[in-house]
């Protein structure tokens, strides 16, 4: 692996405005998001506007992604993201979600996920995970994936890519009638294979007219999680996995989830509809 130093908290720039123009989800300036008490399953209208803010999501994760080399910050991915979502009428779904102060999630090497752009610099032979979710219609849409910052050593080059296809798999495994839990299933079964550790406190979720809708979406074989695939659900699928624990530590800043043996972790998700056969990727550009 990569003999990298370790990562340690960066300075924040002040908070990124959002035109009066763009409306907010019900949660910005509170402590929590009101819970969520609709059906997991949406109508064809909501899934169009779930298409149209998975799309824009996607095009911001890609706009900032294409800035990722060393000597930028993660603060810089930070403002184009934030940038691009406001330029196309969006509100960034973490700003302000329980107090969460930027617009994307920036995880780099160790960081499992939530990681805050600050002015971290990136340098070569870092890994970097970007996660956008754009509000917009009332909706919400999720996406993240794991880049390479120049020259990446072997190992985590070869992490990156099992986890991006631990992900295919496990969308390709939602069909109506199975259960949740064959997701997580799919994933652990293929990461075993490479010795890696599969991340399990933090999930897919549901998500539409609320980021989080309760629905949880295991990345590891659950006999708990046994709720049925219908057609209409949405929800993410995320899987994080590790080149050791999964277990992990986190940072006083009440956000940052690191590996508890500091080795580098990956992850990529798509927010999916399940169709009559199968499932629909709604986050692509």
């Amino acid at each position: 692996m990569s003999g990298q130093s370790l990562l340690a908290p960066g300075k924040l720039s002040p908070t990124r405005s959002v035109p009066a123009s763009i409306p907010r989800p019900e949660y910005v300036g509170k402590e929590g998001p009101s819970p969520y008490t609709g059906s997991e399953v949406q109508d064809a209208e909501t899934i169009e506007r779930m298409r149209i803010a998975g799309r824009i999501a996607a095009q911001a994760m890609a706009e900032a992604a294409s800035r990722i080399a060393p000597g930028v910050t993660t603060d810089e991915l930070d403002r184009v993201a934030h940038e691009f979502l406001c330029d196309h009428g969006a509100y960034p779904s973490t700003l302000g979600y329980r107090g969460f102060p930027k617009s994307l999630c920036a995880s780099v090497n160790e960081v499992i996920c939530h990681g805050i752009p600050d002015s971290t610099v990136l340098r070569d032979g870092d890994i970097v995970n970007l996660d956008v979710t754009a509000y917009i219609g009332g909706v919400h849409g999720d996406t993240n994936a794991t880049y390479l910052c120049g020259e990446v050593d072997d190992e985590s080059r070869l992490l990156v890519e099992r986890t991006r296809e631990s992900l295919n798999r496990a969308i390709k495994a939602v069909k109506p009638g199975r259960r949740i839990n064959i997701i997580g299933r799919v994933i652990e079964s293929y990461a075993k294979r490479f010795g890696y550790g599969v991340v399990r406190d933090f999930t897919g979720h549901g998500i539409n007219s609320s980021f989080h809708s309760g629905l949880i979406v295991p990345h590891y074989d659950s006999p708990h999680h046994t709720t049925e695939i219908k057609p209409g659900m949405t929800f993410t699928i995320e899987p994080m996995l590790t080149l050791g624990t999964y277990e992990y530590d986190m940072w006083e800043d009440g956000w940052t989830v690191v590996t508890k043996d500091r080795k580098r972790t990956a992850q990529f998700e798509h927010t999916l509809v399940v169709t009559e056969t199968d499932a629909e990727i709604l986050t692509l550009p």
